[in-house]
């Protein structure tokens, strides 16, 4: 039994999409487990440019099926559009896209409520995608959501959803001063529903029953570990829960059948939105990076805060998750650095501190311990061998394997889907 959970190890953007394409020719299923439409899985090949928000990168395959899980939250407008756009491009979703019957809706006043309570912020914003997402997750867990299944019920849909859109009116009079009309809502909605229909199902029950098969699964998550509702950098973090454990809940299949936990990490380190970001460069620094690694948003268009690698959130992630395998990605952005600077460890009121903070606060109080190791100053961009790459590259990713005593299974060297490199005799490269 292949099953492998694939997790970003910082906050988010590390190009999951790209290794979830990759991998996913040598899987059956393809899974996702948490987010939604916020999360932007950017993939290329054969010169066209893919951006999947819901939809599992596994789709872009022919053969394999894309499964979102109970744990994603669902904008039927945006899942509606995005099978379309497929269809222009030429890929079909009949017959192997799979929607969770107990996913969670996001509906017109999640977006409402989401743009007024971050608006109300002022500086504290948080820099959510003003989508629904954490309003979304809010009435799930307050239990007055409305999920997948209800679509089936129109009636019985109707009568929730009238409820809801009540209580929601009043909310975004009384506490925001919104002026909102949700009338339509309802019957837009179920209209939507009525596109989606036939991929609905009990995404549990196919996948266990999958695995009983012998099949394989890809369990393909969103944002990364940073951004975790438990372990992120509370409160500038997602709604859902963005580490391998995530699989799990979000799609109702045993711990025990996981057998692989796989992380992504770029060469270095970006954030969106606020909150503390112990190795932030200089924007003089981070703009260059930003600009070769065109660091901007594939969903939001946001231009990305950049810095260095960060150590100490590495070794968080792989104790959160249970690393077995750990991905770099972007090595060639670094093409033109004469030195590079890696976080080792955290200063904190004159002490080295090893553990991450627990506070946002703290954390943004913290002065990075740095090593410098020398640059390459030569082209790794597009490389497939390992052998091709400069000495002071296969260093820089030997430092990162020894210091985290974890291999480095693949090496992503260019957006593309053969720019990349897999190391023999890795564990990564037996899941493939």
């Amino acid at each position: 039994m292949k099953s492998v959970v694939v997790v970003g190890a910082q906050w988010g953007d590390e190009g999951k999409g790209k290794v979830v394409d990759y991998m996913a020719g040598s899987f059956d299923y393809i899974a996702r487990c948490a987010g939604g439409h916020n999360a932007g899985h950017t993939v290329i090949f054969d010169g066209k440019k893919f951006v999947l928000q819901l939809i599992p990168c596994g789709i872009l395959r022919p053969k394999q099926q894309a499964v979102i899980g109970t744990g994603v939250v669902v904008d039927p407008a945006a899942l509606v559009s995005e099978i379309e756009t497929l269809a222009k491009a030429g890929i079909s979703v009949e017959g192997r896209l799979h929607v969770s019957n107990r996913a969670h809706l996001i509906f017109p006043y999640h977006r409402e409520l989401d743009k007024a309570a971050e608006t109300a912020r002022g500086e504290n914003k948080i820099g959510t995608t003003s989508r629904g997402i954490g309003p979304a997750y809010e009435d799930k867990m307050a239990r007055r959501g409305l999920r997948v299944c209800d679509l089936l019920d129109p009636q019985g849909f109707r009568e929730k959803a009238q409820r809801v859109i009540a209580e929601k009116t009043a909310i975004a009079q009384g506490t925001y001063g919104a002026s909102v009309d949700f009338s339509g809502a309802i019957e837009e909605t179920l209209r939507l529903g009525e596109k989606i229909r036939g991929y609905i199902g009990d995404a549990s029950e196919l996948l266990n029953s999958a695995l009983d098969k012998g099949k394989s699964v890809l369990f393909e998550g969103a944002q990364g570990t940073m951004l975790d509702i438990d372990h992120g950098t509370y409160p500038y973090v997602t709604s859902s829960s963005a580490i391998a454990g995530g699989a799990t809940t979000g799609l109702g299949v045993a711990p025990t059948r996981i057998k692989g936990v796989l992380n992504v990490s770029k060469a270095y380190t970006t954030r969106v939105g606020g909150g503390p970001f112990p190795t932030e460069m200089p924007e003089l620094e981070a703009q260059e990076v930003r600009d070769r690694g065109k660091e901007y948003g594939a969903v939001t268009g946001r231009p990305r805060r950049c810095g260095w690698l960060d150590m100490v959130v590495l070794r968080y992630a792989k104790m959160i998750n249970g690393m077995d395998s750990l991905v770099i990605t972007k090595l060639d952005v670094f093409d033109t650095q004469k030195e590079i600077q890696v976080c080792t460890g955290y200063k904190y009121k004159g002490s080295i501190i090893r553990e991450m903070p627990p506070s946002a606060e703290e954390l943004a109080k913290v002065t990075p311990d740095y090593k410098t190791l020398p640059g390459w100053c030569a082209s790794t961009y597009g490389a497939k061998d390992a052998k091709s790459l400069p000495k002071a590259a296969v260093e820089y990713l030997k430092f990162i394997e020894d210091f985290l005593q974890v291999e480095i299974g693949m090496i992503s060297t260019g957006p593309e889907r053969d720019a990349t490199i897999i190391p023999a005799g890795t564990l990564f490269a037996s899941w493939l």
